[in-house]
């Protein structure tokens, strides 16, 4: 029992450390760098741009619009099927000696500013620019600082070099090229963010139900001890919850989060790269396993036909004492882990990862408990901090946002680190995933299931007790939070920015207003303390 508590603490540091935040995926870019000035002052926003090659559609491409020109269709169906033309000369500082009748005219970047090779080409009768970027990834195009007006009529794209050689290939060879330039919006909703949400509702109810039904029954285990006799175990209570398998969250642990949490982000953030992402889907696929065998042998022993297999144990080196369930589950869980390791870039296996990490984040909340609201308050707070300073202040020293940049596993060939609930977005026209990281579920949820352990140990009903509250401020909460996601284009958030003043609000007002403020902020309810139990037992 120690060994698993001792792994599942450490579990605990690892997947909450890697990534708090929601996330959906940029189509707009704001940039308060680049100059605003008549003329210059769109926004940056990714452009598609499918290809047909002599009448055949073939590859999409996705460029950026400038800052300048007008704005892209949004709609496919009013985006019109245009030829493209390949300057000459290519960079398109000069006059073409293109006769151009409203094609797109296709450039490579250098040599002259943005605006003075959109000027050219729309002077020239192009009717759009696609600049060829020198380098694989994209390039905001903004205006020159001694431009005072601009008034440039066509669009101008910028298309990654990979793709720009592509189209100059198939022109050299003489095939007509067509191509098609709009910029769809997302949904303001789409249906995954609502299964996601419900996800980290689920989540959360279910473990808290857990939590409490444990907390529950030890109680009882312990009132039925001290009954029985005993100075014996009298001592044993000094000792804390050790024999249970619980891990109590102590106010020092909690502050040392923010420490040791930044610590391990930076890390990931240095050493971010295919191999480094390979560690950590190994590490989540141990985690996951031990997660979803927990969660399988607690199922399936509620069931008559399992409780005999889940009663009867038998050694193993170095584990001790382990159930014929367990033995039986085990083999399962490691084959769906590896089985989701080795496909996991399917289209499909974001259903395995969101299992084992559901099975991950239940045992957690399971087994790591917050004492009482003190340190709830403390650590959601720190929490708070560390979420916002690595996502929105993190930009002054490293020039992005470290926990973004984590999150989407840039520079690591992968879509992402595993430490994430994810699923696909099913009617955005960019597709993509909308992830919550698990210490969105797991910090808050260590809350919610304090408070259901707190209204069933102090015999509180439904309507007079504190768990539908912490419920309803984090589900209100982590609705902001979307809401916030969309209104600012998919641009990642800090969900715990949202999510901690609803719940530490929400619970401090009403243990004010009730008067349980004192027993909830120190002692945490009966189950510290159990006095009815202890003035039986010395009768």
């Amino acid at each position: 029992m120690e060994l698993k508590r001792g792994w599942f603490a450490l579990v605990l540091v690892f997947v909450v450390l890697s990534c708090s935040q929601v996330f959906a995926g940029d189509i707009v870019h704001q940039d308060d760098v680049a100059p605003k000035k008549p003329g210059c002052e769109n926004n940056f926003v990714l452009v598609k741009v499918p290809t047909w090659i002599d009448g055949q559609e073939e590859d999409e491409f996705v460029g950026v619009g400038a800052r300048f020109g007008p704005t892209l269709e949004s709609k496919e169906r009013k985006a019109s099927q245009t030829r493209v033309a390949f300057a000459d000369p290519p960079d398109c500082c000069s006059k073409p000696k293109n006769k151009l009748t409203g094609e797109v005219i296709l450039v490579h970047r250098g040599n002259c500013s943005f605006t003075s090779k959109a000027n050219v080409a729309e002077a020239a009768g192009a009717s759009a620019i696609l600049i060829i970027n020198n380098h694989t990834e994209l390039f905001k195009m903004v205006c020159e600082a001694n431009e005072t007006y601009i008034e440039i009529g066509i669009p101008a794209v910028m298309l990654p070099q990979d793709a720009g050689a592509s189209l100059v290939e198939s022109i050299k060879k003489n095939h007509s090229v067509s191509v098609q330039l709009y910029s769809p919006q997302r949904p303001l909703v789409d249906v995954a963010e609502v299964f996601l949400w419900l996800m980290a509702v689920g989540t959360i109810l279910c473990a808290s139900y857990w939590s409490a039904w444990s907390a529950r029954e030890e109680a009882l285990e312990q009132e039925k001890l001290l009954k029985d006799s005993s100075d014996d175990f009298v001592s044993m209570e000094g000792e804390g919850n050790n024999f249970s398998g619980v891990v109590d969250i102590t106010t020092t642990s909690a502050i040392l989060f923010v420490v040791v949490a930044s610590c391990f982000l930076v890390l990931l953030y240095k050493l971010m790269s295919y191999w480094f992402i390979e560690i950590l889907v190994v590490l989540f696929c141990i985690g996951g396993v031990e997660g979803l065998q927990t969660c399988l042998v607690a199922l399936l022993s509620c069931f008559r036909l399992f409780v005999h297999a889940g009663e009867s144990f038998l050694k193993v080196p170095l584990l001790g004492a382990v159930s014929y369930l367990t033995v039986g589950v085990f083999p399962f869980c490691i084959a769906f882990a590896v089985v989701w390791a080795v496909f996991r870039q399917v289209s499909f296996a974001w259903i395995g990862q969101d299992i084992l990490g559901i099975a991950l984040i239940i045992t957690v909340l399971q087994i790591i408990r917050v004492p009482n609201l003190k340190v709830g308050t403390v650590l959601l707070s720190c929490a708070f901090l560390y979420d916002i300073f690595w996502v929105f202040v993190s930009k002054w020293w490293f020039h992005e946002s470290v926990m973004i940049v984590v999150a989407r596993g840039d520079n690591s060939g992968e879509d992402g680190i595993p430490m994430l609930l994810k699923i696909p977005r099913m009617f955005d026209p960019w597709g993509g995933y909308s992830i919550i990281g698990f210490g969105d579920i797991i910090l808050p949820g260590l809350l919610v299931a304090f408070s259901l352990r707190f209204d069933w140990l102090s015999k509180k009903n439904v309507r007079n007790g504190y768990f539908i509250w912490a419920m309803m401020a984090y589900g209100l909460g982590l609705l902001v939070t979307y809401v916030a996601l969309n209104l600012m284009d998919g641009h990642g958030q800090p969900a715990l920015l949202y999510i901690v003043p609803f719940m530490l609000g929400t619970l401090l007002t009403m243990g004010k207003k009730r008067g349980d403020l004192t027993n909830l902020w120190t002692r945490g309810g009966p189950e510290r303390r159990c006095p009815h139990v202890h003035q039986e037992s010395y009768q």
